[in-house]
């Protein structure tokens, strides 16, 4: 029973909940303690440990009545009636006899009993059920049956024909039980899988390539990168009893005990919090990368980057009082929609912009921000304003430019991506959540 209740805390996870294995092991001494002959108990007494909350208490009953359901055989979907001249005999294998016999609470029990001895707990994708639903036959002695519906079939072997024909109609049925069971087993543990499946597409697609539907799964995916870049470098902040060995620290500290190293001292350098100014091209051959990209560094405003924004076209415009007055997303509509914002949309101009940058808004930027750029570096063949770019580099820590189209088209058509790139620390192609993250990671680390 310990293995079931292990399958099914695997199985919750696959649907959602998280549960740590000091959890886990608070769900074996439950059960342990409150026993399992009582379904109902014992499902109330698992869920006060596993379920912490509404939604996850609802996922918990889910989970369970499909996990402890067993491959039951309804009577009214038992098409194969047992004649009286159809009995088995001593030459019948056992899942024959079974069959035979319509003894239906021993075969569940002998299905469920071969799919735990071949692992279809381990199951992760659609294209695998043929498989198990093949292994589970074989283990419960499906070449056996083969063979006693072999001998029915054959003419003058003392049976009727008609015996084998009923007997292949129960094996089909049999089959049908198997694969529903098979699928019942894919529906609980292939969530995870297929979550990560579609995690990994959305983090390597080209964000201007996405639809309308993904946009709600992209949210929840930044929502947890971002998680996991805060989870990460707020620990290195708290971490005081590592790096390298301080030796004048060390020794003075230690001088009363003769020199013995009792009491270690370590050189521990300060991480800052990475002071960005974000310069971002909203024209519409970019605007959908820029929304997420803006969605993504924003969840990490509060507490591990400090951010001004801006946003240009024509020319630019701060836009960082409206992401401290509106939520994250009703900020970027407004941004999109561009109503009262100031901007000016009649053609992409990025000297403009950095004209404009070089005013009053380079007077908060010191030697220790970072100036990110994001935009593909197309100047309608306008004056590219290197000259002004060069006085921001000057002024700033460094320049960083992000953009979003492919290295095979920098320096193509009106792209001023070589012309910028002196003046800048570095520049990527950054069309993907996964481009992104890794810059932004680099940026936690070195600042």
């Amino acid at each position: 029973m310990e293995k079931i209740l292990q399958n099914f805390i695997k199985a919750l996870r696959s649907s959602g909940l998280r549960i740590s294995v000091s959890e886990s092991i608070d769900a074996m001494g439950t059960a342990s303690l409150m026993g399992y002959g009582n379904r109902s108990v014992f499902k109330d007494s698992l869920a006060a440990v596993l379920a912490k909350s509404q939604p996850e208490k609802e996922m918990f009953h889910d989970c369970f009545d499909r996990f402890f359901s067993p491959a039951t055989f309804p009577e009214n979907q038992t098409k194969i009636t047992k004649p009286s001249q159809m009995v088995s005999t001593d030459r019948d294998h056992g899942l024959t006899r079974l069959l035979l016999e319509k003894n239906n609470a021993q075969l569940s029990a002998l299905i469920m009993e071969a799919a735990q001895s071949v692992n279809v707990d381990k199951i992760s994708f659609f294209t695998q059920k043929g498989l198990y639903i093949r292994r589970i036959m074989l283990k419960m002695g499906m070449e056996s049956l083969n063979m006693d519906i072999s001998r029915r079939m054959i003419k003058g072997n003392f049976f009727n024909p008609q015996e084998g024909e009923m007997l292949k109609g129960a094996k089909a049925l049999l089959f049908e039980k198997v694969r529903n069971h098979v699928e019942k087993q894919l529906s609980l543990f292939s969530g995870s899988t297929t979550r990560r499946l579609v995690e990994n597409y959305l983090k390597d697609i080209k964000l201007s390539n996405l639809e309308m539907g993904d946009y709600t799964q992209m949210q929840v995916l930044i929502k947890k990168m971002v998680k996991r870049l805060n989870d990460l470098h707020s620990r290195r902040k708290k971490l005081s009893t590592r790096g390298f060995l301080d030796i004048k620290k060390t020794l003075r500290a230690n001088m009363a005990y003769d020199g013995i190293l009792v009491y270690p001292r370590w050189k521990k350098k300060k991480i800052d919090r990475p002071n960005l100014a974000v310069l971002c091209d909203v024209s519409r051959s970019v605007e959908t990368v820029v929304r997420f990209m803006l969605l993504f560094l924003y969840g990490l405003n509060d507490s591990l980057v400090k951010m001004n924004s801006y946003i240009f076209c024509s020319n630019l415009v701060e836009v960082s009082h409206i992401f401290k007055k509106h939520e994250l997303a009703q900020a970027l509509a407004i941004l999109q929609k561009g109503d009262g914002v100031g901007i000016d949309y009649n053609g992409t101009d990025y000297g403009r912009a950095f004209k404009d940058f070089a005013g009053k808004p380079l007077g908060k930027v010191t030697n220790k921000t970072t100036v990110l750029i994001l935009g593909d570096a197309r100047n309608n063949y306008g004056d590219p304003g290197t000259g002004i770019l060069r006085t921001i580099k000057e002024k700033s820590k460094r320049i960083i430019w992000l953009n979003p189209e492919p290295q095979s088209l920098w320096g193509t058509g009106d792209s001023e991506i070589k012309k910028y790139s002196p003046y800048c620390f570095f520049v990527r192609e950054c069309s993907t959540l996964r481009h992104l993250q890794r810059v932004i990671d680099y940026l936690l680390k070195t600042d």
